[in-house]
């Protein structure tokens, strides 16, 4: 394994031991008094759920079988449960110090426990909300006006499909409920910006298998995203491509007078590369051109290369909450939405599938279906 991911897994792993660290250390605080054998049990159960998600992910990446993607799906809940539970324990001390201004002496100790309960029975219920909300995928409709438009298109529609994370929590029968919505909307064309797969060893011909029944009739465009880098852009690329995918891999298209551009995740990484890659393509000829590149950065490269339209994921709208905030900070208003930078459209979806907890709080999934004007 090369350096970087290493100190990546080892840094993650650190980070979930003091998140159960910290776990711990409130729950016996606030739900006292435990016995002996309680409070062990507590803490081997935690030391276990602390190293289950890293190894549920590297088990993903090497194999596939039905116990790895069980170890998974429960080491993906339980994630998704720790980030409300940390929530709730972070509540609690604060809550537990402002009654220390309000009651005498050490009254607020009487307090704890039903604070505690109260916050994360509250936790729990935010998990299995945001476990329902993930699998209630909404289409979103959205009108867009490219100026340099040709006529042939106007009118027609395209569909966007970001971040279905095929794997080990979104299998085939999640590929069908996307194909079946897919069917029904009857798009003229369909776009894929990356995170079709989770990256896991799951094979791509068996669990995207119902997609390959679309058949728009100008075709359906893919470009890899990071995690089918995590897992070998090349293996999943070969297996759209059989199916009769367009590939985009720095190159360039034109469907009836539409120019059609895909950048993979690795090369938008790096603007020198992408300016480069962009010239190369001589995009100015006056027609219009989307841009499908998984991350909404790099824009002023795309907008001074003449693009008219980016069509982005990646950012999950934050996926839950609190790192809906991280986003934002990240990508700013570029987060979600049809957004606007100079002369160019940037359409970022939030996805229809979800990595790591299957929870959405505060957050949608969506496939998006542009109409153009």
């Amino acid at each position: 394994m090369k350096a970087w991911p290493t100190l990546g897994i080892l840094i993650v792993q650190a980070f979930l031991c003091l998140a159960h660290w910290f776990l711990y250390f409130t729950w016996t605080a606030f739900w006292w008094p435990l016995s002996p054998a309680a409070t062990l049990a507590l803490k081997y159960a935690l030391i276990g759920l602390s190293v289950i998600f890293v190894l549920g992910a590297l088990l993903g990446f090497r194999f596939t079988n039905w116990l790895v993607a069980f170890i998974y799906q429960i080491a993906a809940v339980w994630l998704g449960l720790l980030n409300f539970f940390f929530c709730a324990a972070c509540l609690a001390w604060i809550i537990d110090f402002a009654l220390r201004f309000v009651l005498p002496g050490n009254d607020h100790l009487r307090a704890r426990p039903a604070i505690a309960g109260v916050l994360f029975i509250a936790a729990v219920g935010t998990g299995i909300y945001g476990i329902v909300n993930a699998r209630v995928i909404r289409i979103r409709r959205v009108p867009v006006k490219l100026e340099t438009l040709p006529d042939s298109w106007r009118g027609r529609t395209a569909l966007v499909m970001s971040d279905l994370h095929l794997g080990n929590i979104n299998g085939v029968r999640f590929a069908r409920r996307i194909t079946e919505m897919a069917k029904q909307l009857n798009p003229d064309v369909i776009f894929i910006p990356g995170d079709l797969f989770d990256g896991t060893k799951a094979g791509p011909e068996k669990i995207a298998a119902p997609l390959f029944e679309l058949a728009p009739p100008f075709g359906v465009f893919f470009v890899s995203g990071n995690h089918e880098e995590f897992g070998g852009a090349t293996h999943y690329a070969e297996s759209l491509k059989h199916a009769g995918f367009h590939v985009l891999d720095n190159e360039r298209v034109t469907i009836d007078g539409l120019q059609i551009v895909g950048v993979p995740y690795e090369v938008s990484n790096y603007p020198l590369r992408l300016r480069h890659i962009l010239m190369s393509l001589h995009l100015n000829d006056g027609t219009a051109i989307i841009l499908l590149q998984h991350v909404p950065t790099r824009l002023p490269v795309v907008e001074q290369a003449g693009v008219s339209l980016q069509l982005s994921g990646h950012t999950h709208g934050g996926q839950v909450f609190p790192f809906s905030w991280i986003t934002r900070r990240a990508f700013g208003k570029f987060t979600y939405g049809l957004q606007r930078f100079g002369s160019l459209q940037v359409l970022t979806s939030s996805g229809a599938g979800t990595w790591g907890p299957p929870m959405r709080v505060g957050t949608h999934p969506e496939v998006v279906l542009l109409t153009f004007e």
